[in-house]
């Protein structure tokens, strides 16, 4: 049995979205703001600590439909009519008229919730019971749904009607001066009520899902189940000794402190405090629970028992003879006096205080110094090395107190002495201060180490969930593909006046046997996955691209904004180049594809050097079948920059930039010339700049052909010929570290490229405000 996917709904970021969940390891990958956080936020509020919850858990575009309803209450109504539930401000001009069909509104439909779903095999049913919906059913998908919802929602009506007419009455009554008061009083509206009122009304409550009511997710958003109105909740959550919860959260104090939250699903434990621990913190609570031999001791503890006792009493009495003269000069003072009782110091000596101070952890340190000190306190170390030892550590202890070993399984007291069947992890970004390999290495033994029991190893019995969040390309790069799920940002619209999230499925994205698809997870590998944290990605065809488009981007003042998002710069051929299609297109990311105008000779098929009016093809797949989709080489010419690009339904966009005619000054006549590389492109943008090149290999060339060719012809000629004799990555890199470099043009086509993709990652930002805006 295992947890096959989860659906959130109205929580954050997540208005509606489908995680499904790997055997083992998950990881959760995406930009910033982009619902990772709401995800991991929403199993700790739903599994471990609902007690958490408040009104910024709600999905900020269902404020104002809740806010609806407190309006018709006030009215008398029971319900806002449906129009009015898009509601407010901007989106009141937008409003259609109220239809005969349309759903009269229901007030639960706004309100937080997760549905669970169990893949329960065959002999598991014992422990599913409660969730079975039919007497047929023997094995599958078995769903709950967690909704945090008021206990009686008239209780609230009551109440809220009552303190909104009490306001009114009191701003009528008072007047100061002749003039009415006019003050805001609490509370404005129902949210504002909710907001002092959600942990007295509210708390959570289990509903059965039916299997066959299950549908797919449509372009990433999720469609959960509707349920009937008279819907009835179980009394007991079905979850509560199926699934133990441990959690990693992100604040864990620079390396020194571990959150540690237990769900209380198996009765076993109370869930701990989330400031964080530091690891001889760690080390002490692990010993209370699994070590301490005076909890239910054993005869392999009496021996300590016995050296502890000894020792209490040996210092007892030394404490007797040193307080003694202090004591006695108490007493010249009257106390104690004849009736007082007496006073005697005496110790309480624990074996795990020996745990309790700032020294309890330390590092052995080699030395071939005599006298140096052998051993350093745990916050001499660094960070890394704190936060890695500590996470691991926990990690041991969430096993261990899954599985009860030691004294956490001799307790009698337990209400349930067997372990749950699933154990969910959940980390959230544990490259915190790890170095890039260090990371990797944690992300391939995490699972091993919460597996280390010789009652799991293989078990299909027991069974371990781990969820990752991270923004580290190097823990994306050591998962595998079809364990990352993908948080992409959906923009504010008519129906969410917010932007909102959406997750990918990335295991879904090709077949089995798809052999784009194996190009592109290879691909991937070779890379730094940074492509799934991205705000925008560029797709460059060539070396000499991919070391002088940055460098362009870096000192160029009108591309001053693309130094400031995160873009994801990957050198992939033109002829691979559409592989990343159906990747781009489920990412949703904003890209520009810089590539080349390679053309064919449409009778041959062979490729030869662009010219206009030769009926030729492009070779470049990118071009033919993706963006713009067109083959003729004059009809890829003609198009206008709006023809380049384009628009998907659900927002973003994808732009082609490769070369087009320019018009280049050679000995005092102005031609025009069609380039077909990054590299004649380039000269014919910069004649003037290599006539005067002093640098070595194809600028040189370049000039010597200036120098030499007669003709504008035997020029194009000659350069065609300079650049297949070359290594272009070499030609970059002579350019990047020439003194005069930053006189360089850049080539039009990609100039209006980068053009394109600051304005669109302007208007996304406006949209979606991940961040702060740094440029006017």
């Amino acid at each position: 049995m295992i947890i096959s996917q989860i659906e959130v709904g109205n929580f954050r970021k997540l208005h509606a979205a489908r995680i499904d969940l790997s055997q083992e390891k998950t990881v959760f990958v995406g930009a910033n703001n982009s619902g990772k956080t709401s995800a991991m936020t929403a199993l700790r509020r739903f599994l471990v600590e609902p007690r958490e919850f408040s009104v910024t858990d709600f999905t900020l575009s269902n404020w104002s439909r809740i806010n609806a309803f407190g309006d018709a209450w006030e009215k008398g109504d029971d319900h806002p009519a449906p129009a009015l539930i898009v509601a407010e401000a901007e989106a009141a001009s937008e409003i259609q008229e109220l239809n005969d069909d349309e759903p009269i509104p229901n007030f639960f439909d706004f309100l937080p919730h997760i549905d669970v779903w169990l893949d329960v095999a065959d002999g598991e049913m014992h422990y599913v019971r409660p969730l079975i919906p039919t007497l047929d059913w023997e094995s599958g998908l078995l769903g709950v749904r967690l909704r945090f919802e008021p206990d009686d929602l008239q209780i609230i009506r009551n109440e809220y009607c009552v303190l909104r007419k009490r306001n009114s009455e009191t701003i009528a009554q008072a007047s100061f001066g002749g003039e009415q008061v006019e003050v805001a009083l609490w509370p404005e509206t129902l949210m504002d009520f909710l907001e002092r009122r959600i942990g007295r009304f509210f708390r959570i409550k289990p509903y059965l899902l039916d299997p066959n009511k299950l549908v797919d997710p449509i372009e990433g958003v999720a469609h959960p189940q509707a349920l009937s109105a008279g819907a009835e909740h179980l009394e007991k959550n079905p979850l509560e000794g199926l699934i133990r919860v441990n959690e990693i959260n992100a604040q864990r104090g620079l390396g020194q402190q571990v959150a540690n939250r237990v769900a209380n699903g198996d009765g076993a434990e109370t869930s701990e405090t989330r400031g964080g621990k530091k690891l001889s913190t760690q080390l002490r609570s692990y010993y209370d629970k699994h070590l301490d031999p005076t909890d239910t001791p054993e005869l392999d503890d009496l021996k300590a028992l016995q050296a502890l006792s000894g020792a209490r009493r040996a210092f007892d009495d030394r404490l007797t003879v040193c307080f003694a003269n202090a004591l006695k000069e108490l007493e010249f003072l009257g106390y104690p006096g004849v009736t007082d009782p007496k006073l005697r110091i005496a110790t309480n000596i624990r074996l795990q205080d020996g745990l309790n101070h700032a020294s309890a952890v330390q590092y052995h340190i080699p030395s071939t110094t005599v006298g140096a000190p052998g051993t350093l306190p745990e916050d001499s170390n660094g960070l890394g090395y704190q936060n890695l030892v500590s996470m691991v550590f926990a990690l041991m202890s969430f096993r261990d107190g899954w599985m009860k070993v030691g004294k956490a399984g001799l307790d009698p007291t337990s209400a349930h002495r067997f372990p749950p069947p699933l154990h969910l992890v959940l980390i959230e970004e544990p490259e915190a201060h790890l170095h890039a390999q260090v990371q990797q290495v944690f992300m391939k033994h995490a699972f091993k180490v919460l597996r280390n029991h010789d009652q799991l190893m293989d078990s299909k019995h027991l069974r371990t969930q781990l969820v990752v969040s991270t923004h580290s390309s190097h823990i994306a790069h050591s998962s595998d593909f079809e364990s990352l799920r993908y948080f992409r940002r959906l923009p504010a619209s008519r129906s969410q006046e917010v932007p909102t999230a959406c997750v990918i499925n990335l295991k879904n994205m090709f077949g089995p046997d798809d052999k784009t698809g194996r190009f592109v997870k290879r691909y991937l590998k070779a890379t730094h996955c940074d492509l799934f944290f991205a705000d925008g990605a560029v797709l460059i065809e060539g070396s000499a691209e991919r070391i002088l488009v940055p460098h362009f981007v870096e000192t160029r003042r009108e591309f001053e904004y693309l130094r400031h998002c995160y873009i994801s710069w990957l050198e992939i051929g033109g002829s691979h180049a559409h592989r990343l299609r159906s990747l781009i297109e489920h990412l949703g990311l904003i890209t520009l594809i810089i590539t080349d105008l390679d053309a064919k000779d449409p009778s041959t098929g062979k490729a030869v050097a662009p010219r206009l009016g030769d009926s030729q093809e492009a070779r470049n797949e990118t071009l033919r079948n993706w963006i713009p989709a067109i083959t003729g080489v004059d009809d890829l010419v003609g198009l206008s920059e709006d023809e380049k690009v384009k628009t998907y339904a659900s927002g973003f966009s994808v732009r082609s930039a490769y070369q087009t005619p320019v018009t280049a000054s050679f000995n005092g006549t102005e031609v025009e010339a069609l380039s077909y590389t990054f590299e004649d492109a380039l000269f014919f943008k910069n004649i003037p700049f290599f006539r005067s090149y002093n640098g070595t290999g194809l600028g040189a060339r370049y000039k010597k052909s200036l120098t030499e060719a007669p003709t504008f012809d035997d020029l194009v000629s000659r350069i065609r010929t300079d650049i297949a004799k070359s290594e272009k990555a070499e030609f970059a890199l002579n350019i990047l570290y020439d003194d005069e470099k930053n006189e360089l043009l850049v080539p039009d086509y990609i100039a209006s490229g980068l053009t394109w993709l600051t304005d669109k990652l302007r208007v996304t930002e406006e949209s979606l405000a991940p961040k702060s805006k740094q440029v006017a």
